[in-house]
């Protein structure tokens, strides 16, 4: 069984523009279809219940890197993109943010009536995580996003958020499942939010004994129980810096994203003419399909696949998702009716820029060459079409470019 982790995630505000949202709708599509295509929907529910794929996932598809927003957005993407396409995809997408969480009963009883799942036990679930995550683990957050993904074979994966209006703080809590055995036992996959030391957690494996005295009347006082496990700790700083990210992983990335290296291995000729840019969004794309577990580690790598709607590390380069978004989309459908070579083809990326990664020697200033990167990318927005949420990105002059 899974046990509980921690990480920091800053509360930021602001909307999503429509240009940004209707994108990572379709990317975001055409990522779960990759991963459903390759290993089915429990394996997507797995990666959803991780908060570590799952920052990184919202970072992948243009949202700011490290912020509370990431969960609204990706399961707002997600709730539009999949549940018009449930039947084929086996997956529906319940709750929401708000008053949209206080449906999640409900919806879970109409997914029952199409299934045959027992909705009333999924409702059950549904009421039980969040009661849990808001009363029995008193930790200072109070929920306001609620939402349940469940499969037509009965799996599901819960992901909802608390914050902290006071200090400006949030925190994911994920469940899974495959990993629960019991609601008061340990039951999170993760739980993602600001560390603040020892809390209450009433369903830790450890607080057993407290549950027995409470529901005795017991005159003693429960210990303190709560042991920290695996910590997602996202920085309050807004930029991105050379220590948020394994610069060996993000620079094997770089140099794949090269039409000469491209032309260098037989596996990705197929992939041959695309633009260097839009490698190297796909390759970062295809790792958030495919790569295992610890290759998450420094969600903010994947924030330069398509930068940031605040335009950090840098501006949406609008041309270049759309790019991404084809050529993902185009091997999807083609591997459906057993057309699969680009499909394998976008897998190799990610496979080959691990592979360079042992060979890949990081410089000796490695701030220094990261920055460039930035300002690369940064002076380089404006022929990618970039754009953030104050507006489209311009030529920069030597003066401008002096300040990165």
């Amino acid at each position: 069984m899974k046990h509980s982790g921690a990480a920091d995630l800053p509360l930021y505000g602001g909307s999503i523009p429509a240009w940004l949202f209707d994108r990572m709708t379709t990317l975001g599509l055409a990522i779960v279809e990759s991963i459903i295509l390759e290993k089915g929907q429990e394996d997507f529910l797995r990666r959803l219940s991780d908060p570590f794929w799952f920052q990184s996932f919202g970072a992948v598809i243009g949202m700011d890197w490290n912020s509370s927003g990431v969960t609204t957005a990706v399961m707002s993407a997600l709730k539009k993109s999949i549940n018009p396409r449930s039947k084929a995809l086996g997956l529906f997408v319940c709750g929401g943010k708000g008053k949209h969480s206080l449906q999640t009963p409900n919806e879970l009883l109409r997914v029952g009536e199409a299934t045959g799942l027992d909705g009333n036990y999924l409702a059950n679930c549904s009421k039980l995580s969040a009661k849990v995550d808001n009363t029995a683990i008193q930790d200072g957050f109070q929920l306001y996003l609620h939402s349940f993904v469940v499969s037509a074979k009965g799996d599901w994966t819960v992901v909802q958020q608390g914050m902290k209006a006071q200090d400006s703080t949030a925190r994911r809590y994920h469940w899974h499942s495959a990993s629960i055995q019991s609601f008061l036992d340990e039951p999170h996959s993760g739980i993602c939010g600001i560390h603040q030391g020892e809390i209450l957690n009433l369903v830790d494996h450890a607080a057993q004994p407290a549950q027995i005295s409470m529901t005795n009347i017991a005159q003693e006082n429960p210990d303190k129980i709560l042991h920290e496990i695996r910590h997602l700790k996202m920085p309050m700083h807004f930029d991105v810096r050379a220590k948020d990210v394994d610069l060996k992983r993000l620079g094997s990335v770089l140099w794949l994203a090269q039409e000469t290296q491209v032309r260098d291995f037989e596996d990705l000729l197929l992939l041959k003419g695309m633009g260097p840019r839009t490698l190297q969004s796909l390759a970062l794309v295809s790792e958030v399909i495919n790569g295992t577990p610890t290759r998450f580690s420094d969600p903010a790598r994947f924030s330069f696949a398509h930068g940031g709607k605040s335009g950090r590390p840098f501006a949406v380069p609008l041309a270049v998702y759309d790019e991404t978004i084809a050529t993902l989309t185009t091997s999807v459908e083609k591997a459906k009716i057993g057309q699969s070579d680009k499909f394998q083809a976008l897998k190799k990326l990610s496979q080959i820029a691990q592979a360079s990664e042992e060979n890949f020697k990081v410089t000796e200033n490695p701030e220094q060459e990261f920055a460039k990167v930035i300002a690369k990318e940064r002076a380089d927005s404006w022929r990618y079409g970039g754009k953030t949420i104050h507006g489209e990105s311009k030529p920069l002059d030597g003066a401008q470019l002096e300040l990165f």
